[in-house]
């Protein structure tokens, strides 16, 4: 008995956690692999596993190129103990991108860097892979939420650059230009997807009691273990309004590949949208710049934070609309 509660205990860091240590420097991983990724069907067994590890690469020398590569992978893993003002919730960057961007299906960021930059439809531009990582911290981290507008981190920042040449070192033997078949896995397909009156967050709330709220908590707070949390899925302490995560059917996705996470992928697509729903119906902190976006294309359906501004001036879409523009719309 004593020897489950410490592997429970241990292996709960990777789901969404507060005050996560400093991830061991270990070897490449012993368990299923997909290519170069962690496979997805993987538990919460292999949480702190890296297949890249910057730490333990003996290639890599004393230059600043290598010492920010390493900073930066520290800084993914251990985003509120390096960069505590940008991560005012207790959030990594590894929480949502796990295994450090190295798990199939869970948003992975390896070979990604050669992509950039690439049209990002809610700003209606051109992104660098700064803009990209700089977005995370703003809407997902919520560092809104805390930093005047003269303290918010952009391109520049160091701690950006950082968890850029990261994530560049992970594609250091890709092509340019070359999206790996891995990237935008993470979806509900389209087929599945249910339109969004038809979601029903009674059911949503069932699901969550029954196969979240052990790790998360009933009020979707987060349920203390030993050190650690698993991250809050709404309210003040969770991501912002403007996060990816704060459209319905990119959170579901999220949510079918990568949880439960003692079992992982075992829910189905509708299953993740009814889940989806009910969490991103609850209030969570406001994105102060949402007029910015979406100015060149369309409002996605599931931008439910953004349509609730406008139900007193337009009709609730069709569900022909709403599956229409879900398959147009790819963006995270």
């Amino acid at each position: 008995m004593r020897r489950q509660t410490l592997i429970v205990v241990t292996l709960l860091a990777a789901a969404a956690c507060a005050r996560q240590p400093e991830p061991p420097k270990a070897a490449s991983p012993r368990v299923p692999m997909t290519g170069p990724l962690i496979a997805a069907t993987v538990s919460m067994k292999a949480a702190w596993e890296f297949p890249r590890n910057p730490l333990d690469d003996t290639t890599l020398d004393t230059s600043r190129l290598s010492e920010e590569i390493r900073r930066g992978f520290r800084l993914f893993t251990n985003t509120p103990a390096e960069a505590p003002r940008l991560a005012p919730g207790g959030m990594a960057c590894t929480n949502c991108h796990m295994n450090a961007g190295q798990r199939e299906r869970s948003m992975p960021l390896v070979d990604v860097a050669g992509m950039f930059p690439e049209y990002n439809r809610r700003s209606g531009r051109l992104y660098s892979l700064g803009d990209r990582i700089t977005d995370c911290f703003l809407r997902s981290e919520n560092a809104t939420g805390v930093l005047a507008p003269e303290e918010l981190p952009n391109p520049s920042s160091p701690e950006v650059l950082a968890i850029s040449a990261y994530i560049t070192w992970l594609a250091r033997d890709a092509a340019m230009g070359k999206n790996p078949s891995w990237r935008g896995q993470n979806t509900i397909p389209a087929s599945a997807l249910v339109p969004l009156e038809k979601l029903d967050m009674a059911k949503g709330e069932a699901i969550y009691t029954d196969r979240c709220a052990t790790c998360h908590g009933p009020d979707g707070q987060g349920v203390q273990i030993g050190d650690k949390i698993a991250g809050p899925l709404w309210g003040p302490r969770s991501w912002n309004d403007g996060a990816g995560a704060a459209r319905v059917y990119t959170l579901a996705g999220m949510i079918r590949y990568s949880m439960p996470y003692l079992d992982p992928g075992n829910i189905t697509d509708e299953d993740a949208q009814h889940v989806a729903a009910f969490i991103n119906s609850k209030p969570r902190p406001a994105y102060p710049f949402k007029d910015r976006d979406y100015r060149v294309e369309k409002l996605p359906p599931d931008a439910v934070y953004y349509t609730r501004l406008q139900t007193k001036l337009s009709a609730v879409p069709s569900s022909a609309d709403l599956v229409r523009s879900a398959r147009a719309e790819g963006e995270r």
